[in-house]
């Protein structure tokens, strides 16, 4: 990466240098808090580039399996160092080129930095498996082995840590890595590329191509690329795995949600408006798990929906650099014009706007992508608004009477990726929690938020549904296993 007349320019990081892209235009990274900021210029990639960088990944990996796992792990810790001595500038920049506040970038480099030691750590125990034996002269030993090139897809919204959590547990299993970050971010992403060079790790073992997605479709097919692991649309999801599926390639793929809080008559009104507020409009509603319907018991329903307005208009949006914002902007004119439609389109399917619903107007900083918190109410199972994925700072509330109804409602939908519920009843808690079909489930917590210690990933059009991210699990995806008997003679 390097300055041109005060501007970065973000490059591909390919075989351990940075390189410029080789198509011939050249793209704008702006502020989406303020579009007159352009923060970096690129220069899109081209199959060739791609190509360069699964060969680099090729190459090294023959060296990098064989290294130590330990040692790979020794690796992460170095990178993670670099990571905790960059936090301002990285938190910093994510703020810029994604738009959360400057509290929410700083909790998502702290978290990427714990990933990093979490799996660096994970090096160490990487074991294998002695099976007992029916004959006595033989031993069976399972082996842990890496599959080879990783392809990792990955979204806009957590820049810096999912490609982490991507790229950690493939790196201490064994494998090497291309990473295609989204278009939106490339100067984060590019910046983690950085760290990896600073911590001397060698050349072509990690990879970042900055360009559109449909490279990724030319990419899967390469004969190198083993495992393809994407975070994002169903939509896109969809297309990589039966691209993939063709040559019988392992996937792991994590999508969309639409996730219930579900608010129990006996919950804590202020804990339960609290919950919905910070699930709903934290990152401006743009995180697979926010909160996007509240399903609420018709008895308090009422009381909670005004308490809920009334919080929600109180909410300060703006840039989030300055510290009395309580939410950004979304990240780009496209995501501001879909969330714009969603809500026009529960509108005239009989939904009522309690509050918000426009685009937000900033004191001094009127051209970024603002919109209000919205809250929408009298929202039915048929319409939209309750079964697809907004990706915005909207939440749809349904009234329900029981908790059998709030349980069949929250299943009611394509997605099961996560799910809460705000009760003080151990034995209702037992109920939904054990009635929900989601792969992640809280009690009187948000929806939003995962350790990075704790498996993730979802049911139903969620996920794949075979491998989980994060945890000892995600090691799974990366290894496969080889059974040695060995006859002593």
């Amino acid at each position: 990466m390097k300055v041109e007349n005060g501007v970065c320019e973000a490059q591909n990081f390919i075989d351990g240098v940075f390189v410029r892209g080789s198509s011939t235009e050249k793209k704008k990274d702006i502020n989406p808090a303020n579009t007159e900021d352009v923060i970096a210029e690129y220069v899109p990639s081209t199959q060739e580039d791609a190509q360069k960088a699964i060969e680099a990944a090729q190459r090294a990996f023959s060296k990098w399996r064989k290294v130590p796992a330990p040692e790979r792990g020794n690796t992460l810790f170095c990178v993670a160092d670099r990571m905790e001595e960059k936090k301002e500038e990285l938190s910093l920049l994510i703020v810029r080129e994604m738009g959360k506040r400057l509290v929410e970038a700083e909790k998502e480099v702290e978290y990427a930095i714990n990933i990093l030691r979490f799996y660096a750590g994970e090096g160490a125990r990487l074991n294998g498996e002695l099976i007992a034996s029916d004959h006595p002269d033989i031993q069976i030993q399972l082996l842990k082995e890496p599959l080879g090139v990783v392809l990792a897809v990955t979204p806009w919204n957590f820049p810096l840590s999912i490609p982490t959590w991507k790229i950690a547990p493939a790196l201490v299993a064994g494998n090497t890595v291309v990473l295609k970050p989204s278009s939106e971010t490339p100067l984060v992403s590019m910046k983690l590329m950085q760290l990896f060079q600073e911590a001397n790790l060698p050349q072509g073992v990690v990879n970042g191509l900055i360009g559109p997605g449909r490279l990724v479709s030319a990419m899967m097919h390469h004969p190198a690329v083993q495992v393809i692991t994407f975070t994002g649309s169903n939509h896109i999801g969809n297309l990589i795995y039966q691209e993939a599926s063709k040559a019988m390639k392992r996937v792991q793929l994590e999508m969309g949600g639409k996730n219930p809080l579900i608010v129990l008559d006996d919950a804590d009104l202020d804990l339960a408006v609290d919950l919905a507020i910070r699930g709903g409009y934290g990152q401006a509603g743009q995180a697979c798990t926010a909160t996007s319907r509240v399903i609420i018991q018709s008895s308090i329903a009422e009381k909670f929906t005004r308490r809920l307005i009334r919080q929600v208009q109180k909410l300060k949006v703006g840039n989030g650099l300055d510290p009395d914002v309580e939410m950004g902007p979304q990240v780009s004119q496209a995501e501001l014009n879909s969330t714009m439609e969603a809500i026009q389109q529960a509108i005239d399917e009989g939904a009522t706007l309690l509050c918000g619903g426009e685009p937000a107007k900033i004191a001094g900083n009127q051209n970024g992508f603002f919109i209000q918190p919205t809250v929408l109410g009298e929202v039915k199972p048929k319409m939209k608004i309750a079964k697809e994925e907004v990706f915005g700072p909207v939440i749809a509330v349904m009234v329900v009477d029981t908790v059998e109804e709030a349980i069949d409602i929250a299943n009611e939908v394509e997605y099961g990726l996560s799910a809460a519920v705000c009760t003080q009843s151990l034995k209702r808690m037992n109920q939904v929690v054990q009635g929900l079909e989601s792969g992640l489930v809280k009690v009187n917590m948000t929806t939003t938020g995962t350790s990075f210690q704790a498996p993730f990933g979802g049911y139903k059009k969620s996920s794949s549904g075979i491998f989980k991210e994060l945890g000892r699990d995600a090691i799974e995806l990366y290894t496969r296993t080889k059974t040695a008997y060995i006859h002593y003679t």
